[in-house]
Order: C-alpha cells, then sequence, then structure tokens
C-alpha cells in the first residue's frame, strides 16, 4: 500500500513512532526524493582521507559517512555533540579504529584538542562552523574540507509551517559570508561550489519523520503542536501530488597558511 493509499492518522503515526538515531535517512526511501549536489562530497572526503596522517571530522552524526571511506589516516578523530549519535557514533567507528569524542557543538566551546594537531578537519551539514577552533587546530599548510547548509534550505517546507520568514533568516548561511568570516579567522579559500537541488515528499509521513530529524528546521516541531499544518498538507498532497522543496548546498575548501 502506498503512503497515498494510507489515513492521515496512520502515516503520522508511524512517523512518529519511527528511530531517530544516527544520521541515516533510509526510512524515506520510497517516500521521498533528495538531488545530491554534482561535486560528491563522500567521494571528496574519502580521498583526502587517504592522503594525510591526522583527520578530525567534527559533528558525524552517525558517523555513517566517515565509516565508509575505504582507508583512513593513522590518526582520525570524530566528534558529536548529541547522546545518541555519540553511542551510534562510537559503535559504527571504533572499529574501524576511529576515536570518537562528546563534544558541544556550539561555536562558543573550544575542541578538546591541542594547536597544530590536524591535516585536515572535514565536516558534513555542521550546525556552525567554529572558524577560529578550526584555524587553531589545523597544521599549517592544512585544509579544513565541508559539505554546507546553504541559506533558506528546504524553506517551502518551513514556510509552510512557520510562515513567511524575514529576509535575515532567509540570507542565514550564506557561502559568501561564511568564506568572509572563515577568512577573518586566518584562512584561505582554495574551493567555494554551491548548488540548489530538488527534493519531493510523497506523504505527510516522510514530512513528519523529516521535521524530527532535522530539528533546527522547525524548532520544536511535534505533530501534535502542527497538527494542522500536517493535515493541510497531506490533502495537498492527495490532490498535487509531491510536495517540492529545494535544499541549498555548498562545498568549501579552505587552507590554513603554511606560513
Amino acid at each position: 500500500m502506498t503512503g497515498m493509499d494510507r489515513s492521515f492518522e496512520d502515516l503520522v503515526a508511524e512517523a512518529d513512532a519511527a528511530p531517530m538515531e544516527g544520521w541515516d535517512f533510509s526510512w524515506l526511501e520510497g517516500r521521498a526524493t533528495e538531488e545530491r549536489p554534482s561535486w560528491g562530497y563522500s567521494r571528496l572526503l574519502h580521498e583526502r582521507l587517504g592522503t594525510v596522517d591526522a583527520a578530525l571530522d567534527l559533528q558525524t552524526g552517525g558517523g555513517e559517512v566517515l565509516a565508509a571511506a575505504p582507508s583512513l589516516p593513522r590518526l582520525a578523530v570524530a566528534t558529536e555533540g548529541w547522546p545518541p549519535n555519540v553511542a551510534a557514533a562510537t559503535a559504527l567507528l571504533h572499529p574501524r579504529g576511529v576515536a570518537v569524542v562528546a563534544h558541544d557543538d556550539s561555536a562558543a566551546t573550544p575542541l578538546p584538542f591541542g594547536d597544530a594537531a590536524f591535516d585536515l578537519v572535514t565536516s558534513r551539514h555542521p550546525v556552525v562552523p567554529a572558524w577560529s577552533e578550526i584555524a587553531r587546530v589545523l597544521r599549517p599548510g592544512g585544509t579544513y574540507l565541508a559539505q554546507h547548509v546553504g541559506p533558506a534550505s528546504v524553506f517551502e517546507l518551513v514556510e509552510h509551517f512557520l510562515g513567511p520568514q524575514p529576509e535575515e533568516v532567509r540570507r542565514g548561511r550564506e557561502p559568501e559570508d561564511e568564506v568572509a568570516a572563515a577568512r577573518a579567522a586566518g584562512l584561505e579559500l582554495v574551493d567555494l561550489r554551491a548548488e540548489r537541488l530538488r527534493i519531493e515528499f510523497h506523504d505527510v509521513g516522510a514530512v513528519v519523520w523529516f521535521l524530527r530529524k532535522v530539528v533546527w528546521m522547525v524548532p520544536g516541531f511535534t505533530s501534535d503542536a502542527y497538527r494542522d499544518e500536517l493535515r493541510t498538507l497531506h490533502e495537498r498532497l492527495e490532490t498535487d501530488g509531491p510536495f517540492v522543496a529545494h535544499s541549498a548546498r555548498h562545498l568549501v575548501e579552505l587552507r590554513k597558511p603554511a606560513g
């Protein structure tokens, strides 16, 4: 039975009961689709990991992207702040020899590592890049390679629940602003690429699960608090087909000057 053959209450209840551990989106298979950026972040990350001696992956989630690397450097460390993800990443990465460190994702919290400790610092979709700390732990000549969420990402969905957002919120996470902050911390730009990518949600359960997972999209989201908006969306999906939104992603590569 497809999502559109099932009742609103069944779809919402199923999504509310689904597990949230790790950073695996396979629950959405057959229920939502998302275009992937052309640069292939996982491939780029895995290539770089094979060329360095010491690497740090920030906000690693459940460790899935790092764990898929065919080879890892002599010293590989990952940080994560959400306790369920710390447990998931530890179980996945420890067998690969990666140390997982519980660390608050707040940009104001110093990283628990010495100066110039890593050749490579990476991150996939960090909440807030702590540029001064990233610059501090990189060795001279070292690289920061990451895929970030860009401005107004999936805002078609956000604004369905929260209404029109002010311009200062819509332009948050602008790539140029992030690069300016990184430069102020002493890093040099090597590469910057940005794309907007099509997302389709095929049933209201997929929306509920997504907003439970990506908690910053609609802060405080629960299916009870947003019942009316979810029901309206369910009716729209039944009438018009998939709900279309667009994610924003950018690839950023920065270098700490060798001097």
